[in-house]
């Protein structure tokens, strides 16, 4: 795993979660092909009308944003970990919500990503 900027994270990257921030719909989809997964909190979302439909209703839909914290390059896929805000349902949940964006790229597409939020490990060398 390498530490990298997001201005080093691949365009397709950039654009998606610059497309999240501007909560714009088509561009959020657009970095998809039609065969797109998903996975929230353990639900799988497939195919793109299947995404789209999930980005407009908890993204769009509850004016998430996502401001990263640090950006990971690991064999070509890359790894997110932002801090969310939004209107969503905050109950429960950490003052200062750190989720892990996991986004598999093929051919200048997303066409996996995998939205988590993970716990400290303590078998890590920086479990934080």
């Amino acid at each position: 795993m390498k530490t990298i900027t997001l201005a080093e994270a691949p365009q397709v990257v950039r654009d998606h979660l610059k497309a999240i921030n501007a909560l714009d719909l088509d561009a959020i989809v657009a970095v998809f092909p039609d065969d797109a997964y998903v996975n929230d909190n353990s639900r799988e979302i497939r195919g793109k009308e299947a995404v789209r439909a999930f980005f407009a209703k908890e993204f769009v839909g509850d004016s998430v944003s996502i401001e990263p914290v640090e950006v990971i390059e690991h064999y070509g896929d890359v790894i997110i970990r932002g801090r969310y805000d939004g209107t969503y349902d905050k109950t429960n949940l950490p003052e200062v919500l750190i989720m892990s964006n996991y986004l598999t790229i093929r051919d200048d597409q997303i066409v996996a990503e995998a939205i988590i939020f993970n716990q400290p490990s303590p078998y890590n060398e920086s479990a934080d």
